[in-house]
């Protein structure tokens, strides 16, 4: 008995290993948004059966990274033009609300925290993928300082789906320095505690984003 009740920990830690490993490929771009996943060549290159696969696809399926087909397979989603609209759109709504009630409730020594992650990003330029990484940082520290544990869980998973889109609005020509300034903006209304203009500016941000994607593609 004792031996049988450790088996379903070893198969769940096995499939979301396989999840782990799958996922770290897609959103590095080693397996392209769009491309059909060959589920016997993964299990070779993995060494496993198709059952922690096909467990680990079912959860990257209900992420969104995956797209299940019927009678043809598991594919890398594919981010549509409405897609990206959309998932903006939300963005939009969710981090705006966070910024304003960070503007209003948090601490100054949080505050100053987002003043940090902000100098790097002054830093990071013009390393594209510093910028980037930078970028996230702040954005996922005003929604933890902010506390709604269920904006911070939908937000990561948008935000995750964004990495498959295939022209992401900071690599437009120019929208690394256009992002900074608005960037600059939302910390002052920020430091100053002005939760209206935090929230104009973070949804600002997000449709200057939205535009300059458009452009790119």
């Amino acid at each position: 008995m004792p031996a049988s009740a450790t088996t379903p920990l070893a198969s769940t830690a096995l499939y979301e290993q396989v999840a782990d490993e799958l996922r770290g490929r897609i959103l590095a771009r080693e397996m392209e948004p769009g491309s059909w996943i060959d589920e016997l060549k993964l299990c070779g290159e993995l060494g496993i059966s198709r059952t922690p696969l096909r467990e680990a696809l079912k959860v990257l399926a209900a992420e969104g990274l995956v797209t299940m087909k019927l009678r043809r397979g598991a594919y890398v989603t594919e981010m549509s033009e409405r897609d990206v609209r959309e998932a903006y759109q939300l963005l939009a709504l969710l981090e705006s609300d966070a910024a304003a009630e960070v503007a209003s409730r948090g601490s100054d020594a949080e505050l100053q925290e987002l003043s940090r992650l902000h100098a790097d990003l002054e830093a990071a330029l013009p390393d594209r993928d510093a910028f980037f990484a930078a970028n996230e940082r702040f954005h996922l520290r005003v929604l933890e300082i902010d506390g709604n544990r269920w904006r911070l869980q939908i937000v990561g998973d948008l935000r995750r789906l964004m990495k498959l889109n295939r022209h992401h609005s900071l690599f437009r020509e120019g929208r690394l320095e256009e992002s900074l300034q608005e960037h600059r903006a939302i910390m002052q209304a920020l430091l100053t505690r002005d939760t209206a203009a935090c929230r104009l500016l973070v949804q600002t941000h997000f449709r200057n984003g939205l535009v300059a994607t458009k452009t790119a593609s």
